[in-house]
């Protein structure tokens, strides 16, 4: 039902020698070109089929070369092949989109509403397994249709004619706009998909694109992109950047040195590097609306369905040093797996996050002394005292990544007695499928919103959910979501209060343990102008542009 949109911990620490070496050329990047942006990226793009990317870095990509209803430009919603942003009818259920005449396909091919109908029904296909179908829920007969009870037909999504698609809603969904913007609801060229088949989203010779871009000679494995301009998307002539160039770069000296030397214009640094780049012109920080928290498999290990087990392995983490330390960054520690700073009380405007009870935000605070006595509490409990236990901590492979395992190895060593912890840092697609099948004991997951509600987050972690790697189950707060989503839908401060009462449950309860909010530092070539990060965690390239 749910999957996991991870994120991807970037270029991290490098020797004092080569930062240095680099420091020296800080003010080399003379050359200004305005046809090619060049950026460094986390990973390779997993797949460019919408029905099945989970992941930001195939959403960056599709975000590049498709586009659906709306668009994000800054934080407003704006109309892109829809007409218009539209209020619903019929009580919040019916939405009627007027679409563009002059939107095309890469091909020539006009995008029309069959278009959005085929690529929906597409995600909530049980054959075509999107472990992304859940977010489509609240749409009539999506939920029936995913579990196989519904025909893919019966979706509540139709084409009134060409250019008009009429959506109906099973009850009012707060964020549906919100939700329009995200590259899970992109329409699909049916020929293309048709042909390819299974092999659809493997390489660029299967797509066919509707966006400001279009991927060029690009294999699945290829750890380089490049994105040219597509002269038939309808407002092609606001976009600036001619070419895209997109490079998997893992090693912290290899990016500063790709940058010194004018190959890249945006590359992340962390780590060492951050922290003595802070004074450079060239450096910025950006902090996402994205969370990295801990999932402990209570299914395998049941010692970890204890509360006091759980809230022992968070008080043992100091966060604070973590973002210090070892990321530098720019991130915060967070006492929630909600982000700050993203979704704000419809009431008082306070930011959700300022809401909640300190009591359940207390268990992310740093207390060794007392996680080691919850710790031996939670053994006697389970009848483990005087046991040994060896889990293994599951992570990414990035640089950052493996400074990030041993740090919560250690920590978690010292304070939790009887406690072996074995890394395993595994490229990113291996930790997603490990996640998704269960092969772990703990795991370092992360989540960037796809829309700038709690939801966007609360929702992973209800009973049964697939990005609910960790199995946590609470009834109380699958009661206050579902409410969130039901009865209250359309009343705004009763939702509210559901959404806080339910991150509470879970602070208490520590059923996800909560690490940082994601920051990134940079490094940016200072003619490359108009990035536009948005709510959803992508950058909106339309706007991008490079300065003479």
């Amino acid at each position: 039902m749910k999957r996991e949109k991870s994120l991807v911990l970037g270029i991290t620490t490098v020797a004092v020698t080569l930062l240095l070496a680099a420091c020296g050329n800080s003010g080399s990047k003379e050359a200004v070109k305005t046809d090619t942006a060049s950026f460094a990226t986390g990973d390779v793009i997993a797949t460019m089929d919408s029905a099945l990317n989970t992941d930001v870095i195939g959403a960056q990509a599709l975000t590049d070369t498709m586009e659906g209803l709306y668009r994000y430009e800054g934080k407003e919603i704006k109309p892109a092949i829809a007409t218009k942003v539209v209020k619903p009818t019929n009580n919040g259920l019916t939405y009627t989109f007027p679409l563009r005449k002059d939107a095309k396909w890469s091909n020539g091919q006009p995008v029309t509403a069959e278009d959005f109908v085929y690529a929906w029904r597409r995600v909530v296909d049980p054959k075509v397994g999107s472990q992304y179908a859940y977010i489509y829920e609240g749409i009539k007969n999506a939920a029936d249709i995913t579990t196989g009870k519904e025909p893919v037909n019966s979706l509540g999504v139709v084409a009134k004619d060409k250019h008009t698609l009429e959506v109906t809603l099973e009850k009012p969904i707060p964020y549906f706009s919100q939700l329009m913007t995200s590259s899970t609801f992109f329409p699909q060229y049916p020929e293309a998909v048709k042909k390819a088949g299974k092999s659809y989203g493997t390489n660029s010779k299967t797509l066919v694109f509707n966006g400001p871009y279009k991927l060029e000679n690009w294999n699945g494995p290829d750890s380089s992109w490049k994105e040219v301009k597509n002269t038939n998307y309808w407002n092609a002539k606001a976009v600036k950047v001619k070419t895209l160039k997109y490079q998997v770069v893992k090693d912290p000296s290899t990016a500063l040195n790709l940058f010194q030397s004018n190959k890249l214009d945006r590359t992340a640094i962390s780590g060492d590097t951050a922290k003595q780049m802070k004074n450079d012109p060239h450096y910025s920080t950006l902090q996402k609306s994205a969370t990295f928290y801990m999932q402990v498999n209570q299914e395998k290990n049941p010692i970890f369905k204890n509360a006091k087990i759980r809230r022992a392995i968070s008080m043992t983490i100091n966060r604070k040093e973590l973002v210090a330390q070892v990321l530098g960054d720019g991130s915060s520690p967070i006492a929630s797996v909600t982000p700050k700073n993203m979704s704000f009380d419809p009431t008082t405007k306070k930011d959700f996050v300022d809401e909640l009870d300190a009591a359940g935000k207390k268990n992310a605070s740093y207390n060794p002394k007392e996680a080691t006595k919850l710790w031996n509490e939670g053994l006697a409990e389970t009848g483990q005292t005087g046991k040994t236990f060896n889990y293994t901590l599951l992570g990414d492979d990035t640089d950052t990544a493996k400074k990030q395992s041993e740090y919560l190895q250690n920590t978690l060593q010292k304070n939790l007695p009887g406690l072996k912890v074995t890394l395993a840092n595994v490229p990113f697609k291996t930790r997603l499928t490990r996640s998704t099948n269960g092969d772990f004991d703990m795991v370092v997951s992360a989540w960037n919103a796809d829309f700038p509600d709690p939801i966007t987050f609360l929702d992973l972690f209800v009973t049964g959910g697939d990005n609910n790697g960790g199995h946590w189950s609470n009834a109380e707060y699958d009661a206050q979501i579902k409410a969130s989503k039901g009865d209250n839908a359309n009343d705004p401060k009763a939702r509210w209060q559901n959404l806080v009462k339910a991150q509470d449950i879970m602070n208490t309860e520590s059923g996800v343990i909560p690490l940082y909010q994601s920051g990134v530092a940079y490094l940016t070539n200072p003619s490359l102008k108009g990035l536009d990060y948005g709510p959803s965690g992508n950058y909106n390239n339309v706007s991008l542009y490079l300065e003479k």
